[in-house]
């Protein structure tokens, strides 16, 4: 068994561990409900590693979603060679109820640290839909009986697709950000008959999952972090409503509502760090010094050093060059910084100067979605640095890196009864008292192995393809729902 199936194994028998919760709702979409990765259960335990709280565990083949949960039944998508799949299991006993194999009518090109299944599904107490960057949609019902499937792409995202289907008053709702023509789009959740689409034409890279925020009066909004900026729209109809500028190019983080509030937080790069700026041409600059043929555009053979290991960020379209329109989106993807915003909510058209309520610009996460608990706001970014802080005002309340957790952190952080649960790349599970002083109930190792801490356990070179093991975040957001 490969490291990454070892550690789908532990994720799903985590689903099961520890007796004593009391019964908690569904987590029916990626991180639960909302997508807040805040749970109502209660009797979880502080401790957690593979010899402690296991009631089951099943290997599971590689893939990067997240275990979703409705009733008695666990939902998870995975890829075997060429094959696209959809596990059900038992909750109760981990047992594999069935598995279907979706279409995969194409091979779209992949980050290394990405992967074939990597959006979640979304289900309710009747149906589960699944998304593949190789396919499109598919429903089932909780029998494994396909209800209907809707080929989408193919796509352009320089990472592959990563965004998961959510529900929305009997519709499923799907970003599709990529080089060109972004969209948003709904389907009939009992049919797939399409409904609406909306493009999106500011987003390029990024892979955030929406939420929905329910206005006192009126249809509930879609929130969608992309591109520089954070999108409602109507869940009825689609159309843009309002929106709010300040983010960074590529967003991958998604947004946390609290009671008045949006959280939205993004990263690119170093260079979106505040003062380290890199100073780019303008594009009549570029072409006088590059352009060595005179046809208007810059081809790869054209450009610096510099400019080759980025070309594929740059050029959106993948036709070999770069154009004016993809040059200015570059030069404004350098000048925008990273950070989380918090933002008000509602209003019509672009309402950032009147909804900004504070930025912080350090030791902001490219991954990790921000967790907002108890009065708390936990953002750790992909080193470990873990910073709480004042949701009100965006006062830090402490900063530090976890301990004992030296690693990177590519999952969410998720809570429940009191507790904070962070698990990094290599399965470190650190369980953290609820509140700002981030005080450290248990540091756990999920590696059945035993070899040891992070530090000892990255020296055994996991494949390129396998190195990054998202599911674990659904594994502690289980983990906070039932036990």
């Amino acid at each position: 068994m490969t490291d990454v199936l070892m550690m789908r194994a532990l994720a799903a028998c985590l689903l099961a561990f520890g007796g004593g919760a009391a019964e908690a709702a569904d987590w029916s979409r990626f991180r639960g409900p909302n997508g807040s990765g805040v749970a109502e259960t209660t009797g979880l335990p502080a401790e957690i590693g593979p010899a402690r709280n296991v009631v089951w565990k099943t290997p599971l083949p590689p893939g990067y979603s997240s275990p979703i949960v409705s009733g008695d039944r666990i939902v998870l998508t995975g890829y075997e060679g060429e094959t696209l799949l959809t596990l059900c299991l038992n909750r109760n006993t981990g047992a594999v109820l069935w598995r279907r194999e979706a279409p995969r009518t194409r091979n779209e090109p992949l980050d290394r640290r990405n992967g074939p299944a990597s959006p979640s599904a979304v289900v309710d107490d009747q149906t589960v839909t699944v998304f593949f960057g190789d396919f499109g949609l598919v429903s089932y019902d909780f029998e494994g009986r396909e209800r209907w499937r809707v080929p989408l792409g193919p796509f352009g995202n320089v990472y592959g697709m990563g965004a998961s289907p959510i529900l929305v008053g009997g519709k499923v709702v799907l970003v599709c950000d990529q080089g060109r023509d972004s969209f948003i789009a709904a389907f009939d959740a009992a049919t797939g008959r399409p409904l609406w689409r909306t493009p999106r034409p500011e987003a390029v890279s990024g892979h955030a999952t929406p939420i929905v925020f329910q206005p006192k009066e009126g249809a509930a909004q879609i929130l969608a972090p992309g591109s520089f900026r954070l999108d409602a729209y109507s869940a009825d109809t689609g159309d843009g409503l309002w929106w709010v500028t300040g983010l960074p190019s590529e967003m991958k983080s998604g947004a946390v509502l609290g009671r008045d509030m949006v959280y939205v937080s993004g990263y690119s790069s170093p260079m979106n760090e505040p003062g380290q700026h890199v100073s780019l041409p303008a594009w009549a600059d570029l072409l006088a010094a590059r352009d060595a043929n005179k046809d208007g555009r810059v081809s790869k053979e054209e450009t610096d050093d510099l400019t080759k290991e980025m070309f594929v960020f740059v050029d959106l379209d993948r036709d070999g060059t770069i154009s004016a329109t993809e040059w200015a989106m570059n030069r404004a993807s350098m000048a925008a910084e990273n950070g989380l915003l918090a933002f008000g909510l509602g209003g019509r058209g672009d309402v950032t100067k009147a909804s900004l309520r504070w930025k912080h610009r350090r030791s902001v996460p490219q991954l990790p979605t921000t967790l907002l608990y108890e009065g708390v706001l936990y953002m750790i970014n992909d080193g470990g640095i873990l910073t709480t802080l004042d949701p009100s005002s965006g006062r830090v309340l402490k900063q530090g890196r976890l301990r004992d957790a030296v690693d990177q952190y590519y999952a969410s952080p998720v809570a429940a009864d009191g507790k904070v649960f962070f698990v990094s790349k290599t399965g470190i599970v650190t369980v953290v008292k609820a509140g700002g002083e981030q005080e450290v109930l248990s540091v756990g190792d999920l590696d059945e192995g035993g070899r040891g801490h992070a530090r000892h356990r990255r020296r055994t070179h996991l494949p390129a393809d396998e190195e990054r093991p998202v599911l674990l975040r659904g594994a502690l957001a289980r983990i906070s729902d039932y036990s």
